[in-house]
């Protein structure tokens, strides 16, 4: 009887340890299940430096990430945004890559608009600003051309 009662106690032990340790992973994953937001896509003529993941910062707070990227058919960069519910982002929003820092990680950054209607889940951000690239303004310094 004792037996039993300990081996219980072990058990009991043993599947609130499994779930601390799932808690913690998804968590430090930062993995969503229960529908992180909403999605948003934006065409950029260059996101150099721009990964998966990157965040999404709307006056200098996160509100989202980059989900994917690819090239759509006019050779431009399509970047997938998921953005968090409760932000509205609305028709005339810009959406820029920016550089935290002087040579630190891409992010989008999101001027949410004032227009009057918010853009749809699966809608599309018309007005984009692409990255800086330093190496070119620099080069067209050089050569006079600025």
């Amino acid at each position: 009887m004792k037996k039993a009662r300990i081996e219980l106690l072990v058990g009991v032990f043993v599947i609130i340890g499994l779930v601390c340790l799932a808690y913690l992973a998804i968590h430090l994953g930062e993995m969503e299940f229960l529908g992180g937001g909403y999605r948003l896509t934006a065409d950029f003529d260059n996101i150099s430096g721009l990964k998966v993941g990157a965040l999404v910062e709307v006056a200098g707070v996160d509100v989202g990430k980059v989900e994917s990227i690819g090239v759509n058919r006019e050779n431009m960069a399509h970047v997938v945004l998921n953005i968090n519910k409760g932000v509205i982002v609305y028709q005339d929003a810009i959406a820029s890559v920016r550089t935290k820092g002087i040579i630190g990680d891409k992010y989008i950054k999101l001027s949410v608009g004032g227009a009057d209607e918010p853009l749809p889940p699966n809608g599309r951000i018309r007005h984009t600003e692409s990255v800086l690239e330093w190496e070119e303004l620099i080069g067209k310094f050089i050569q006079g051309k600025v």
